[in-house]
């Protein structure tokens, strides 16, 4: 069983070097799959002038407000206390290796300097700066990596035509045969902006294709232009990978799985319908610390740091990361129930998960009753969510078993299975955690 374990740990990770049918990656795009993976924790962000309503970035779509309405609330949008250097600084310190930030949402409005549209952050509101370029550069600084959130759909433009099955009520004129073609170019140099002036982007993470394809493959591909713009942005960005929330199975070109709101291999919210968990790619669940993605004012039902461990403990033990959701304020600063979590999870990331969950491989062992099982080496690290008084695990001839800080457990190994009793398990321990030594 020993040796069965160390070839399907060899599989797994030689998996990241295979290619897709039809595409080959770079080596420098093989390599950032590797840092993606091991770094298990990133911080996604949905910010934008959605903020300003306090409702969530789906605003203008669930309260059917007039696009050109919608589009003056640029003129009074001043994040004044936004700080990108703070930012990086409080997600760095919650143990996360990379952020996800919302390049452009479905509301259409960019959040950087953009010359292909005013409709930006700095030509249209009076702040007059460069969001992109400000968390560019503080990621540089602090060594952060920076992926790109980009939506497919606009509910802005009138060349988003004919529409999908939202923004049907945002008042956009009918537009004419060639619309298409305009928006799609309108993507495609939007997405050269994007990668050509703010250095190396870690990732573009595109969402909204289910907007007109959904669960459609082929349509998708042909009515989005996806095969060209993955290989637009290879071309730019030859490590940059590019991940599609399109809740389908990854197409050739993709370099990162997406499972939206759910631990990976389930289905709780109905996106994953179908989706199987990839061995060829790494794998990120995107998760919101409450309920809402974008900034919603009613919206105090944050997660606790309890739950957000457990999120992250189960998904790395299916061999995947967790992307975790933050809506900043309009002001520019994050929720204070958002700092406190990242503050938490800090202290905990320090304690046990630089060492128990980053740079481990998952997906080996299925799930238990009791937890999950990660692996760094020839270290097992048995992580115990659920309370157990015994756990037999199909692992032979183990060297040693000990409690996480190292103190030796009573255990009996033989050819086919290692078997020990459970610690008591300290009061309000979240994950209990077993090392076992091969």
């Amino acid at each position: 069983m020993k040796r069965i374990l160390s070839i399907i740990i060899l599989i797994s990770m030689g998996s990241l070097l295979m290619a897709q049918e039809g595409y080959t990656p770079s080596e420098s795009n093989v390599e950032y799959r590797k840092f993606v993976k091991n770094a298990r924790l990133g911080i996604f962000i949905h910010w934008g002038i959605y903020s300003m309503l306090g409702d969530g970035e789906w605003v203008l779509n669930n309260q059917n407000i007039n696009y050109k309405e919608y589009e003056k609330l640029a003129g009074g949008f001043f994040p004044s206390k936004f700080n990108a250097d703070e930012w990086i600084a409080a997600f760095k310190d919650a143990g996360a290796e990379y952020i996800t930030f919302t390049s452009r949402h479905h509301d259409g409005f960019s959040m950087w300097k953009s010359k292909v549209n005013p409709y930006n952050i700095f030509d249209a509101t009076p702040f007059h700066r460069d969001i992109i370029g400000e968390l560019a550069s503080a990621c540089r600084r602090q060594d952060f990596k920076l992926h790109l959130y980009f939506s497919h759909l606009d509910w802005s433009r009138e060349d988003y035509w004919p529409l999908g099955n939202t923004g049907h009520n945002a008042g956009r004129p009918e537009g004419n045969e060639g619309s298409w073609r305009s928006y799609k170019k309108y993507m495609d140099d939007m997405l050269t902006e994007l990668l050509t002036q703010y250095g190396p982007i870690g990732c573009i993470w595109f969402d909204g294709v289910w907007d007109k394809c959904q669960g459609h493959r082929e349509r998708a591909d042909s009515t989005w232009g996806l095969s060209h713009q993955y290989e637009l942005i290879h071309s730019l960005q030859p490590a940059c990978l590019v991940a599609d929330n399109h809740h389908m199975q990854p197409f050739p070109g993709e370099d990162l799985q997406i499972f939206e709101q759910d631990i990976p291999g389930e289905n709780t919210t109905g996106f994953g319908d179908g989706q199987q968990i990839s061995t060829v790619i790494p794998v990120e669940s995107c998760i919101t610390m409450n309920n809402s993605w974008g900034y919603c004012i009613g919206d105090k039902d944050y997660k606790s740091i309890d739950k957000v461990i457990r999120l992250i403990v189960r998904a790395a033990g299916k061999d995947a990361n967790v992307l975790l959701n933050i809506g900043p304020r309009p002001d520019g600063c994050l929720p204070v129930e958002a700092m406190e979590l990242l503050r938490q999870l800090g202290d905990w990331m320090r304690a046990y998960g630089n060492e128990a969950i980053k740079g481990t491989d998952g997906g080996f062992y299925p799930e238990q009753e009791w937890g999950l099982v990660t692996r760094k080496g020839n270290t097992l690290y048995v992580h115990i969510l659920n309370p157990v008084e015994n756990i037999t695990l199909p692992f032979a001839k183990a060297r040693k078993v000990t409690t996480f800080d190292g103190k030796p457990i009573k255990f009996t190994s033989g050819k086919s299975e290692t078997s020990f009793t459970v610690p008591m398990r300290a009061e309000g321990l979240t994950d209990q955690i077993i090392k076992i030594e091969l």
